[in-house]
């Protein structure tokens, strides 16, 4: 597939679950198909009528065994944040039909106790996982997905600790970079 062809293919929607303890750590996941280390959120497509949120709390039960009734929605990002994968694994996930993904994420307080999380699901995204600090995530991201948020033109997402709790917001970077800018940021 040339890089031509490669920019004629949408974004593959999809949602992305930062769920946060009480101690403001977010969850991560080691990714079981990676040997290297691979850390995510939550995050997965959105089935025919589905609603973003609707979306958001299946797969955060999927893929943690968290359900809906131990989290409360603090927040959603406004608009969708795209991502362009490398060219090279483009034709090799989703068929070759998308060229990256647009997500809209959503902030999850999570109420319930450690022994509630289950990575030993059905269909396992993740080999084991851990809480960490916010401000340690972009360090410990999936590589190519820190590589597509660190270029020019990306986007980047931030979320905030404000009184009563987090916010969330999605800030495009696309017209306003120089080198090194559409880094996670985490403020």
């Amino acid at each position: 597939m040339t890089p031509e062809e490669i920019t004629t293919l949408p974004y593959r929607r999809n949602v992305g679950v930062m769920l946060v303890n009480a101690d403001g750590h977010a969850f991560v996941g080691q990714r079981f198909d990676s040997e290297v280390p691979a850390w995510q959120m939550p995050q997965g497509g959105i089935d025919k009528g589905e609603s973003p949120r609707e979306a958001a709390l299946r797969e955060l039960e999927e893929e943690t065994g968290v359900s809906a009734a131990l989290v409360t929605v603090e927040g959603e990002t406004e608009g969708w944040i795209s991502y362009d994968l490398p060219a090279d694994i483009v034709p090799r996930i989703w068929k070759g039909r998308y060229k990256g993904q647009e997500q809209k994420w959503f902030l999850l307080r999570f109420h319930g106790q450690d022994s509630d999380v289950n990575i030993d699901v059905e269909h396992p995204e993740f080999s084991e996982w851990r809480w960490l600090a916010v401000d340690e995530l972009i360090d410990n991201i999936v590589p190519f997905n820190a590589a597509s948020t660190n270029r020019c033109g990306g986007s980047r997402i931030a979320f905030r600790p404000r009184t009563g709790g987090l916010i969330a917001r999605a800030e495009s970077t696309a017209r306003h970079c120089a080198s090194g800018c559409g880094r996670l940021g985490w403020w």
